[in-house]
């Protein structure tokens, strides 16, 4: 088969080659964004008097039937024409006939694949934002249908203070809308058009680059040529703020695959969401959970692999970039499924409320609310949290819970000491006096839920 590049060669392209240098096999997903690209491209070169009107109309003519057939099915890619750029300017020569040959005037392979990465990221930057909205709304949902629920919080993995659940939820519920945050303000720097920089050195022919971009949707053009083509920060911040997003439903994970052991049994999970032993009848295993947290590594895995691509490639473009598509386009996969699947499991999950507040008034997790009583008492903290800690020493030589103490034995410790202590030594009193800004009562929960719900609806 010609290359459309042929001219200056005289052998054929080894047959190993073809193989080795192709990319339709998985850039044709780009197939839309080209065509789109192009018929903005010979929209200005009509205009611009480049090309003539008519040479122009059948070109968007004959590019707007190769997406048809391309949505139905009915077009056949080739290997041998490399990549998508080059299946679809083939395709569209044998329709337009000479016109079609004009379509790639005044741009180049370069700039043309920047652009069509670029407008596909935009696009999946918004359905993923989305993606992250809907999970949000469900963590929301949870937190609101659980309200009163108590559970133990945790530092180094151990007991630490009573929390609500709603609460230990809206910390996810932070962590992705920072996440949406992310992925909104990398728009800034992928909203960049590209196209007119041509090879890396522009073009001699008076294209509307500002044109090409209204038609677009571009905030603006790129303003040096040689950057425009070889610039894949874009794709790299791409994929760490995917990376970061896929961390934090790894966090989420890990914890939910903990809270459903028996050793927790905080949680029951959804039928659906778990799966079944070959050989052990009774088990139920968290396997969705152990994906997403699996998965993790392979978006991770694409952002190292983009990184070691771009560190050491010279100005401007090189081949090596070819590889930007795989990493970028598993990524987008990946993080889109494990949302999905995430925010539809995390809706079903069953909370076990006896337990998590049982295991929330265990460890002498109230212990710091002993502290805090002595310094509203007027006791330094750290005189508070000595007299606490050998309160605490007192209860493990005993084999007693701080609920226990007879206010005489509390009093040997501190005079100061009065039953009013004990309201604050509940899991529940515990959580209702955390009403600093942002805290754990029920309150200030309250107000999460609400800012969050705003913020989600377009309202902040």
């Amino acid at each position: 088969m010609k290359k459309l590049w042929a001219g200056r060669f005289k052998g054929r392209t080894a047959t190993i080659v073809e193989s080795f240098t192709e990319s339709i096999s998985f850039d044709r997903r780009l197939w839309r964004y080209d065509i789109e690209g192009s018929i903005a491209h010979v929209r200005m070169l009509g205009r611009q008097g480049i090309i003539s009107k008519v040479d122009s109309e059948k070109i968007i003519n004959g590019l707007e039937e190769i997406a048809g057939e391309i949505e139905s099915g009915r077009f056949r890619f080739s290997e041998g024409l490399e990549d998508i750029h080059m299946n679809i300017e083939a395709a569209l020569i044998k329709k337009a006939g000479d016109a079609g040959k004009k379509l790639h005037t005044a741009r180049s392979r370069n700039d043309q694949v920047a652009l069509d990465l670029r407008l596909y990221l935009r696009d999946e930057i918004g359905r993923i934002t989305a993606l992250i909205r809907e999970f949000q709304k469900n963590l929301i949902g949870s937190a609101e249908r659980h309200i009163g629920y108590i559970m133990p919080g945790y530092t180094h993995m151990q007991r630490a203070q009573p929390v609500l659940l709603p609460h230990y939820l809206l910390a996810y519920a932070e962590m992705f809308e920072r996440d949406a945050g992310r992925f909104g303000d990398s728009l800034k720097r992928v909203n960049v058009l590209p196209l007119g920089s041509c090879a890396l050195a522009g073009t001699s022919l008076p294209i509307d680059r500002e044109y090409v971009a209204e038609l677009l949707g571009f905030s603006r053009v790129a303003y040096n040529s040689i950057d425009a083509v070889s610039d894949r920060d874009f794709a790299i911040e791409f994929l760490s703020d995917a990376s970061i997003t896929m961390m934090h439903l790894s966090r989420l994970s890990e914890e939910l695959v903990l809270w459903s052991t028996e050793e927790f049994s905080f949680i029951e999970l959804p039928d659906g969401y778990t799966t079944g032993s070959s050989i052990m009848p009774q088990k139920k295993n968290p396997d969705v959970a152990e994906l997403i947290r699996g998965k993790t590594g392979r978006v991770y895995g694409g952002l190292i692999s983009l990184l070691t691509i771009m560190k050491g490639l010279p100005l401007a473009y090189n081949r090596d970039m070819q590889e930007d598509k795989i990493p970028v386009f598993d990524a987008v996969d990946t993080l889109k499924a494990c949302l999905a699947v995430a925010a539809d499991m995390v809706s079903q999950i069953k909370f076990k409320k006896q337990r998590m507040s049982d295991t929330a008034s265990e460890a002498f997790s109230t212990a710091t609310d002993i502290a805090e009583y002595l310094v509203r008492k007027g006791l330094p903290f750290r005189e508070a949290h000595e007299v606490t800690g050998r309160i605490v020493r007192h209860c493990i030589d005993s084999n007693k819970g701080l609920t226990d103490l007879h206010i005489k034995d509390l009093k040997g410790f501190s005079r100061i000491i009065g039953k009013d202590i004990y309201k604050y030594l509940t899991a529940e009193g515990s959580v209702m006096a955390k009403r600093s800004g942002g805290g754990t009562s029920r309150s200030e929960v309250e107000k999460q839920i609400r800012r969050l719900k705003k913020i989600i609806a377009g309202k902040k």
